[in-house]
């Protein structure tokens, strides 16, 4: 069985940092690209980050490149979000989710999510 557990999330100042860690099993983790997902309260998914199998390719959304980095340590099973300079509109529910194949594929497992709030 597929399970994702993502923690790591709180409360954080403006300017603030955060690193996320999704914890995977039930799957062969180094063979997946996973994703990072958020959802603010009252909004949308939004994807927020990417990396390949082996993390020899990285992709990020406009509004955290240069700010957040993704990696994923596969001798841990684990995927990791650092988040630095947060800013209000960060505040979301964030959540790791495995591709179904390659990068370009959809997701397929989704974990319950960490709740990020950033607030002064």
């Amino acid at each position: 069985e597929v399970q994702l557990v993502e923690s790591g999330g709180g409360l954080v100042q403006p300017g603030g940092s955060l690193r996320l860690s999704c914890a995977a099993s039930g799957f062969t983790f180094s063979s997946y690209p996973m994703s990072w997902v958020r959802q603010a309260p009252g909004k949308g998914l939004e994807w927020v980050s990417a990396i390949g199998s082996r993390a020899d390719i990285t992709s990020y959304a406009d509004s955290t490149k240069g700010r957040f980095t993704i990696s994923r340590d596969n001798a841990k099973n684990t995927l990791y979000l650092q988040m630095n300079s947060l800013k209000p509109e960060d505040t979301a529910a964030y959540y790791c989710a495995k591709h179904s194949g390659t990068l370009a594929t959809s997701t397929d497992y989704w974990g319950l999510g960490t709740q990020v709030t950033v607030s002064s």
